[in-house]
């Protein structure tokens, strides 16, 4: 498994044979967006990748498509040409095109000829405090797997903070690979309210999947984030039982992660 992190929640997954894209977001910084309900952010960081130095994408996975930090227009533009865009049923419906979309703990299978078909699981997510959805809308994660391997899964969280629902992902998979979204989103008209997970939450997703590798992304490059790379680290300075699972990713550059 070989993964490149372009920036924020986006990032290139090579997973036996096919190739991956998360939450596609290419535009250049300077911009600020409106996220409603009073709610802003400005990009501050532009991707490693531009569009046109990525391979061909199998599937792009969406975990919501209605905040700019996880489609801004460039990814809204890269989307026709993915094969496949997998993300939640409110945005299929605005996105048309096929998008498929899933529920949590609904699948669907991607096939092509010559691999192996690839398992793609929504899993649950909550992109804020208890009853926030109405505000910060659906959002999903993402299990994946090669159809009939033995072995864990690639789970990548989506925007989520810390809760309840984790634990059935705890039981229901076995987590090789964790792609966390963190960055413990804050704003002013809200308070002191979380909408993304803390270096805390992170530490206590670690302990409750026990994944081989933790990969942190989507905790810089816009002006919401209230905890970068430091804030995540003193967390994990504190949980040494957790923290060497942790791998920062190099800004543009393939690594492999095993697996």
């Amino acid at each position: 498994m070989r993964l490149t992190h372009v920036g924020g929640p986006t990032l290139l997954v090579e997973l036996a044979g096919w190739t991956l894209l998360t939450d596609p977001t290419f535009d250049p910084p300077g911009r600020r967006y409106d996220f409603g309900w009073g709610t802003s952010s400005r990009k501050v960081t532009g991707p490693a990748l531009d569009r046109g130095d990525l391979p061909p994408v199998d599937a792009v996975l969406l975990s919501h498509d209605h905040h700019a930090d996880n489609l801004d227009d460039a990814g809204r533009a890269l989307l026709p040409s993915a094969p496949v865009v997998v993300t939640t049923v409110a945005g299929a419906a605005r996105l048309g095109d096929g998008a498929r979309g899933l529920v949590p703990w609904a699948s669907t299978v991607l096939t092509a000829p010559g691999r192996v078909p690839l398992v793609v699981t929504a899993t649950p997510a909550r992109h804020g405090p208890p009853l926030s959805r109405r505000v910060s809308g659906d959002v999903v994660g993402f299990a994946v797997h090669p159809q009939g391997a033995e072995g864990g899964v690639v789970w990548i969280s989506g925007d989520t903070v810390f809760h309840r629902r984790l634990r059935e992902v705890a039981d229901r998979l076995t987590v090789d690979v964790a792609v966390l979204h963190l960055g413990g989103v804050r704003f002013p008209v809200t308070g002191p309210l979380r909408f993304s997970m803390t270096g805390r939450g992170a530490v206590r997703t670690a302990r409750l999947l026990e994944p081989r590798v933790v990969v942190p992304v989507h905790h810089e490059g816009w002006s919401h984030f209230r905890e970068g790379r430091d804030g995540v680290q003193r967390a994990l300075d504190r949980a040494p039982d957790v923290g060497r699972r942790f791998r920062w990713l190099p800004s543009g550059v393939p690594v492999d992660v095993g697996g």
